[in-house]
């Protein structure tokens, strides 16, 4: 049987994740993590002999089409929205001070 969650153990994990929670989301916490601990702790009673660890859901393969070059979009067309522009670029307001 797991260890059980008790709040010792919620308020450590929300002090390393810097999270607050209230007593009320405390509780509720406390019982999803136990519930989630019990899940796995019956996962533990199925029998895997003999089961070769799953490294992928499927056979399949990926398949990738051939890479390509050509124009989807045009400059104008990528402009065509732009809230604001001249006209070769999207233009976009400062954001990093010299300072």
């Amino acid at each position: 049987m797991a260890k059980k969650i008790d709040i010792k153990t919620v308020d450590e994990i929300a002090h390393l994740a810097r999270l607050e929670f209230s007593d009320e989301a405390k509780k509720g916490i406390i019982t999803d993590m136990n519930r989630m601990l019990d899940f796995v702790d019956k996962l533990n009673e199925v029998n895997t002999d003999n089961v070769e660890p799953l490294i992928y859901m499927t056979q399949e393969q990926n398949v990738l089409r051939e890479d390509v070059p050509q124009i989807t979009l045009t400059q104008k067309e990528a402009l065509k929205n732009a809230p604001q522009k001249d006209t070769d670029y999207f233009k976009a307001p400062k954001v990093i001070d010299n300072n």
